[in-house]
């Protein structure tokens, strides 16, 4: 589980390591707070580790986990593991390697709302609650996140990680089917939903026959010329693209099945009649068709080369931190967790509510 592969904003290890240093003041006030684990020069409290907790349980809960009963001992030693391994990572950072962090979190952020085509205050909507849930500020967000980049630069510098272009070549070579992409469409929609979207419910005859009608009339202003990416702003009920104006790229077997075949069967820039699925009436437009192609070795091999540092990062990964903890005279003071069996095979998985154990 150690730093989750330090795969970006988000992995394991910063849902982890998300309140290192924000005290939960109310659990201090009811059971003090006691120092779990220390090394030369840091500690880890109960509260910094307790407040980890909440925040990864509480992200669990958003996607309908929970952690067995059984493995949460396991559990806590493997999160304050990550808060051990980011102290002594972050120990070794030099402010050129928090400058550079700080950078590459403010590119993948750019790049991140460029791709997904949103603004940052668009963004902020869709963060606040996961925010409010974890007892974070945007800023503490932030900074984790710049952590994390800070943590992975000092891994390569630390453990001398390099892989050659000729390496990257021989992976993509050795491995043809991951870089084939099948036939697809970039296609807008216009969505008229048939069911109330905070209850699924669907609508009576009589409101269904109203979108209906508007659906008729949106698809003759479409085809009479009118912007089809400012109408699905405007009118769509699908809150996944009508920001980006009703935008989706995708292969077959991913949509309605009505959906798909009316998509995959236009001309480029045709528009659709009303087309109904389970979730209302659409009206699709096709930008282009994508033929089924394998993808150039020159578009793939920076995410290549990186995927590949971050395999050699693991396999040494373990071996690198046990020795910093053994230069840091690392502690763990907690005797129950001391004592935790931390030999799960890979990180602690969540279960649903009514999933069998296995």
């Amino acid at each position: 589980m150690i730093l989750g592969a330090l795969g970006g904003p988000g992995g394991s290890a910063a849902s982890a390591a998300e309140a290192n240093t924000r005290p939960a003041d109310k659990i201090k006030e009811l059971f003090g707070d006691t120092v779990v684990a220390k090394g030369k020069g840091w500690e880890v409290k109960r509260s910094d580790l307790d407040t980890a907790l909440i925040s990864v349980k509480a992200m669990a809960a958003g996607r309908g986990q929970t952690i067995p009963p059984e493995r949460m001992t396991a559990f806590e030693r493997q999160v304050l593991d990550d808060l051990i391994a980011l102290q002594l990572l972050l120990g070794k950072a030099a402010e050129a390697d928090k400058a550079k962090g700080k950078e590459q979190f403010d590119k993948s952020f750019q790049k991140f709302k460029a791709d997904g085509k949103i603004t940052d205050a668009e963004f902020e909507e869709k963060l606040n609650p996961q925010l409010r849930v974890q007892g974070l500020s945007r800023e503490q967000w932030e900074k984790k996140r710049v952590d994390q980049a800070t943590v992975g630069i000092v891994l390569e510098r630390e453990m001398n990680i390099s892989v050659s272009d000729e390496a990257v070549k021989k992976f993509y070579d050795e491995n043809p089917a991951r870089f084939e992409e099948p036939e697809m469409v970039r296609a807008s929609h216009i969505l008229l939903s048939t069911r109330d979207t905070s209850t699924g419910v669907e609508f009576t005859s009589d409101k269904k026959d109203a979108k209906r009608k508007l659906a008729a009339d949106l698809l003759k202003r479409a085809r009479a010329g009118e912007d089809f990416a400012q109408l699905a702003k405007e009118y769509s009920e699908d809150p996944g693209s009508k920001d980006r104006g009703g935008e989706y790229k995708f292969p077959r077997g991913q949509k309605a099945p009505e959906f798909e075949s009316a998509a995959f069967s236009l001309g480029t820039n045709q528009i659709s009649d009303v087309v109904t699925t389970e979730f209302g009436y659409h009206i699709i437009k096709l930008s282009e068709k994508l033929p089924a192609h394998k993808v150039e070795l020159a578009k793939v091999a920076d995410e290549l080369k990186e995927g590949l540092k971050q395999q050699e990062v693991q396999k040494q990964l373990p071996d690198f931190i046990a020795k910093l903890k053994k230069e840091a005279s690392v502690e763990i003071l907690d005797e129950k967790l001391k004592a935790a069996d931390t030999d799960l095979g890979g990180p602690v998985k969540t279960e649903k509510p009514g999933e069998k154990k296995k």
